[in-house]
């Protein structure tokens, strides 16, 4: 399966629309996906929302927990590919993702060093 590479930047703002959760190879006995190296897959659900254009909502695959990624975040995908699949009479689109974060917020509290050490 060949990937596409996705400009990201052309997509607009996204957001986490179903947060972080274990992608499932084998609904009968709920076996959780996992990569080549026993790592988790986990799948989030991101809004994609192109000025003048609707809403539309794309899944995407990811190795390792998202850490910080929660429905209605803002969120950053990084190394976005896209992969055409066929199956029988079915087709689509997959989505996979080197890293999906968090994008800070304005109001966020950034941690800064004051250059003291010990105490006050």
């Amino acid at each position: 399966m060949q990937s596409i590479p996705v400009d990201t930047s052309r997509l607009g703002v996204l957001r986490c629309a179903v947060g972080p959760e274990p992608k499932i190879a084998d609904f009968e006995t709920k076996e959780v996906k996992k990569d080549r190296d026993g790592n988790t897959i986990y799948s989030v659900a991101v809004t994609v929302r192109q000025e003048g254009r609707r809403v539309s909502v794309i899944e995407i695959a990811v190795t390792g927990e998202p850490k910080g990624v929660v429905e209605g975040a803002e969120v950053r995908v990084t190394g976005l590919d896209a992969f055409a699949w066929a199956m029988g009479d079915r087709h689509g689109i997959s989505f996979r993702a080197a890293a999906i974060t968090p994008v800070p917020t304005a109001g966020a509290p950034v941690a800064a060093s004051n250059g003291k050490t010990g105490g006050t």
